[in-house]
C-alpha cells in the first residue's frame, strides 16, 4: 500500500511538472503580446525535477497559488491614451453651439488638465432620425435629442443602461419655446397659431415621423389652446384644440426630416410661416435674414436630454464621457448655450441675460400632458395621427 501511495504521488508530481511547463510556454507567448507584462510578474518556471515527494493537497494548493499570481499580472482596463475621439449624435438645431463653443471649451479644459487632446466625431439630424441611427448600429456615445420620448426607446433596447435623470437637471441640457417664423413686415398679419388656419396661408412644418421638434410643434399648438381656454372658461377645451389643429395642418404644404431642414426650405422662399423653435428664428435675424418673430400667446418650451449610449462606450474611454457629460451643465457651457439662443437648464440668471429671449405670456411644458408617457399616445397617435393626419 505504502509503495501504491508513493508512485500516485509521483505520477501526480510528473503530471504537474508537464503542466506547468505547458503555462510556461503559453504565458511566455501571451507576455510578448501583453508587451512584457508577465515578464515582469512572475518567474515563469524552468522544467521541473522531482527531488522530493508531496502530498496531492500540497499540488493543488501550489496550482492555485501560480494562477493566482498570473492573474494578478493580467492587463486591467486603464484609460485611454495619445488622442481619444468621442461621437455625439445630436437632434438638428444643437450643431452651432456644441461645435462652436462647447466642443472647443471642453477640449482646451480637458488639455489643461490631463495633457491630453480630445476630438469630436458628430452627426446631426431629426431627434427620431438621430435614435433609430443608434438603434440601427450608429457608434454614437453620446446623444442630445430633442424629445425624451426617444431617450426611452434607446433605454428601452439596452442602449442606454445608466440614468440620465441623475445628471444636473434631470439630464436636461437645455430648453427653447416654439415660435412662428413669418416674412419681414409680417404681410399676413400671422399673430397666433389660430391665424395659421386661415385661407391663403402657406406653413412650413418639420415631419412628426422624423423630427422631434415636430412633435413639439404639434403640442405647442394643440396645448395653447387648452391653455387659453382653460383661462377664459376655467376649463380645457379639447374641441377647440383639435379643431385649430386640424385647420392649421390643412395649410403645411411641405414637410422636411428636421427642424434645421424646415428652416432651409424656409430661407429658400418657400411658404409664408414657419413653426421652429425660438432659438432658430433669433439666430436667422443674427444672420440678417428678412423674418419676423411672432411670439404666440401661450406655447411650449422644448426639453433636450443629453444620455450616454453605454453599449458603445469602452471601459477605456468611459472618463472622458463622464467628464464632458459633467462639462454640459457647468456655467461655462450653459452660459454658451444661452448665447446660442437656447434657455439655460440650470441658471435662471444667464436667461435674464440674453434680451433677445421673446415675452411668452402663458408658457407651458411637457407636463401639461402628464409628460412624454402620456403625450405622445394621447395627443401625438390619438389626436394628431389619428384624427389629423389621417383625415
Amino acid at each position: 500500500m505504502g509503495r501504491r501511495s508513493a508512485c500516485t504521488s509521483r505520477k501526480a508530481m510528473n503530471l504537474l511538472a508537464r503542466e506547468l511547463h505547458i503555462v510556461r510556454i503559453v504565458l511566455q507567448k501571451r507576455a510578448h503580446g501583453l508587451r512584457g507584462i508577465l515578464r515582469f510578474c512572475i518567474i515563469l518556471p524552468q522544467p521541473v525535477k522531482i527531488v522530493a515527494q508531496r502530498s496531492v493537497p500540497f499540488l493543488a494548493a501550489a496550482g492555485l497559488a501560480l494562477a493566482l499570481v498570473v492573474l494578478s499580472c493580467l492587463p486591467k482596463p486603464m484609460a485611454e491614451r495619445g488622442d481619444i475621439t468621442i461621437t455625439l449624435y445630436g437632434f438638428s438645431i444643437m450643431k452651432e453651439p456644441l461645435e462652436k463653443a462647447i466642443f472647443p471649451g471642453f477640449t482646451a479644459k480637458w488639455k489643461q488638465l490631463h495633457g491630453q487632446v480630445v476630438l469630436f466625431q458628430s452627426s446631426f439630424a431629426g431627434s427620431e432620425t438621430v435614435t433609430n441611427q443608434i438603434l440601427q448600429g450608429a457608434p454614437a456615445e453620446i446623444a442630445i435629442l430633442s424629445i425624451e420620448r426617444d431617450a426611452q426607446r434607446l433605454q428601452k433596447y439596452g442602449f442606454v443602461t445608466s440614468d440620465w435623470h441623475s445628471l444636473p437637471g434631470r439630464g436636461i441640457v437645455n430648453r427653447t419655446p416654439f415660435v412662428i417664423i413669418v416674412r419681414k413686415g409680417n404681410p399676413k398679419e400671422i399673430r397666433d397659431f389660430p391665424d395659421l388656419g386661415r385661407p391663403g396661408i402657406r406653413l412650413i412644418h418639420p415631419d412628426p415621423i422624423s423630427s422631434g421638434g415636430a412633435q413639439w410643434s404639434i403640442l405647442a399648438i394643440y396645448g395653447s389652446e387648452l391653455e387659453k381656454s382653460k383661462r377664459e372658461t376655467g376649463e380645457p377645451d379639447t374641441v377647440r384644440a383639435l379643431r385649430t389643429l386640424r385647420s392649421i395642418w390643412r395649410h403645411v404644404i411641405s414637410t422636411p426630416g428636421s427642424a434645421r431642414e424646415a428652416r432651409t426650405t424656409f430661407e429658400l422662399g418657400n411658404g409664408d410661416a414657419l413653426i421652429t423653435y425660438e432659438l432658430e428664428g433669433l439666430l436667422m435675424k443674427d444672420a440678417n435674414a428678412p423674418i419676423e418673430i411672432v411670439v404666440p400667446q401661450s406655447t411650449i418650451f422644448s426639453e433636450h436630454p443629453a444620455v450616454v449610449i453605454d453599449k458603445n462606450v469602452r471601459a477605456g474611454k468611459r472618463a472622458v464621457i463622464d467628464a464632458f457629460m459633467q462639462y454640459l451643465w457647468s456655467d461655462e457651457a450653459q452660459e454658451a448655450f444661452v448665447r446660442f439662443h437656447f434657455y439655460s437648464a440650470t441658471n435662471e440668471a444667464f436667461n435674464q441675460a440674453n434680451t433677445k429671449f421673446g415675452h411668452i405670456d402663458m408658457p407651458f411644458g411637457i407636463d401639461l400632458f402628464g409628460g412624454w408617457d402620456k403625450a405622445y399616445p394621447e395627443v401625438i397617435e390619438r389626436v394628431f395621427r389619428d384624427q389629423v393626419q389621417r383625415k
